[in-house]
């Protein structure tokens, strides 16, 4: 099966939220979260198609009023809270392969709950993968944590335990954090897949590298990373 040699933009925004009413499409300094994503996909002379998904006619309708020109209408059953994001991209994909159409060799996925990404920063990734596309099953921006994982802990049982195993001697882990191996965090800015993969059944697989960013993490969950986000888009002037 052959792919056109493209990288493609993919933008999943359900409608509906848990956490926050109509959460990808609530204004965020002014506009639309699934605005920032758009835009910024637009922008990147790499990315040959910006798809947006959505099961909303509603959200489909501000995407285009946003710039976005192609569409992934996907039914109520894969956009629910628990639905993966993998079953969006294959139904996207299994539909383009029934109607005989192209596909990219490479997916692009911008979350629209992480508004903030930097040109620079996104070319700088999109580079390094294309350099290394031979080496690796996927990419995924990566943050390095501040505070090692190893000193995390869970409850069980209502006692604190260790992150990484049930141990509840927790002596052992309160040591200075050059102790430990460094640790890292997704941070959303983007990841890449292969669609070979895709119809494999799976995104990320066994050789993911990472790509490690400094830049601010906007990963919105709730309203207070909503207000958190705002505040860091004025104070800097961030502009898309």
């Amino acid at each position: 099966m052959k792919f056109k040699d493209e990288f493609w933009a993919f933008i999943p925004a359900r409608s509906g939220s848990r956490g926050i009413k109509n959460k990808n499409i609530k204004k965020l300094a002014g506009l639309p979260l699934i605005v920032y994503s758009i835009k910024i996909a637009l922008k990147i002379r790499t990315i040959k198609k910006v798809i947006f998904s959505s099961d909303s006619k509603k959200y489909i309708l501000i995407a285009k009023k946003n710039g976005c020109q192609d569409f992934h209408l996907r039914s109520k059953k894969i956009s629910g809270s628990s639905s993966s994001e993998l079953a969006v991209f294959q139904d996207f994909v299994f539909k383009n392969l029934k109607l005989n159409k192209k596909l990219p060799k490479y997916f692009i996925h911008f979350r629209p709950t992480t508004p903030i990404r930097y040109l620079k920063t996104v070319n700088k990734v999109i580079k390094y993968f294309k350099a290394n596309k031979n080496k690796c099953s996927s990419l995924r921006s990566a943050t390095l944590m501040s505070n090692p994982a190893y000193r995390f802990n869970r409850i069980i049982n209502n006692k604190l335990c260790a992150i990484t195993k049930i141990d509840f001697s927790l002596d052992k882990y309160y040591k200075p954090r050059h102790f430990f191996p460094n640790t890292y965090i997704c941070n959303c800015i983007i990841d890449i897949y292969k669609t070979e993969n895709i119809l494999k059944g799976f995104l990320f697989g066994n050789k993911v590298i990472p790509y490690i960013t400094k830049d601010f993490i906007s990963d919105i969950d709730d309203l207070n990373d909503f207000k958190n986000v705002e505040y860091y888009i004025k104070r800097n002037n961030f502009k898309i």
